[in-house]
C-alpha cells in the first residue's frame, strides 16, 4: 500500500526546479516505458519514476536504480505525447542522489557515469573507448568485457581517437 505523504513535496519541487518539467502533464500512458531500449534493467519504469516523485516518494525514487541505469538516449521524450523529458528528470534525480549521499545499489555505475561526464567535458561528446578503459582501470575489472570490445572495434563502434566539438570552451563552461 503506497501511503501518501501530505505537505510539501521536496523531491517534485527540486526535479520541476531543475529539469523543469511539468510532472502534472504525464498520462501514464506508458508510451516512453514501451519505447526504452534498457527497461527490462530497470527496477521502475520510467513513468512509474515519474509517479513516485509525483507522489513524494524520495527515498524510493532516489534509491532506485532506474535512475542510474537510464542513459538518457531520448528515446522516451520522442514518443512521449506531453514531451516529457524523461533523461532530464533522470539526471536531476542522479544529482540530487549524490548530493544526499544516497547509497547506489549499483556503485559502480556512479563511477561509469562520472568517466561519460568526463568524457563530454573534455572533448564535448563521448569518446566510448576512452571511457571503457577508464571505467575498467578504476574498477580492476580489465578483461570481462573484452571479447565484445574487439567486437565493437571490429565493427568500427569504437573509435581509436575522440572526435572534439569546435568549441570545447563552451562545454567546459558549461561544466563550471
Amino acid at each position: 500500500m503506497i501511503r501518501l505523504k501530505h505537505g510539501h513535496n521536496e523531491i517534485k519541487k527540486l526535479v520541476e526546479d531543475s529539469a523543469g518539467q511539468d510532472f502534472n502533464s504525464c498520462l501514464h500512458c506508458l508510451t516512453c516505458t514501451n519505447a526504452c531500449p534498457f527497461v527490462r534493467a530497470m527496477d521502475y519504469n520510467p513513468n512509474a519514476v515519474i509517479r513516485l516523485i509525483q507522489l513524494g516518494m524520495e527515498k524510493e525514487v532516489l534509491e532506485c536504480s532506474t535512475i542510474w541505469v537510464c542513459v538518457g538516449c531520448n528515446t522516451c521524450c520522442h514518443f512521449c505525447p506531453m514531451a516529457i523529458d524523461i533523461p532530464a528528470v533522470m539526471d536531476s534525480l542522479r544529482h540530487a542522489a549524490l548530493e544526499r549521499n544516497v547509497t547506489v545499489k549499483e556503485p559502480d555505475i556512479v563511477n561509469f557515469h562520472k568517466e561519460v561526464l568526463n568524457s563530454v567535458k573534455k572533448y564535448g561528446r563521448t569518446h566510448k573507448l576512452e571511457i571503457m578503459m577508464r571505467y575498467k582501470l578504476k574498477s580492476g575489472n580489465l578483461f570481462s568485457d573484452f571479447g565484445i570490445g574487439l567486437k565493437m572495434l571490429q565493427k568500427r563502434k569504437l573509435d581509436l581517437t575522440p572526435s572534439k566539438v569546435k568549441n570545447v570552451k563552451a562545454i567546459k563552461t558549461i561544466f563550471e
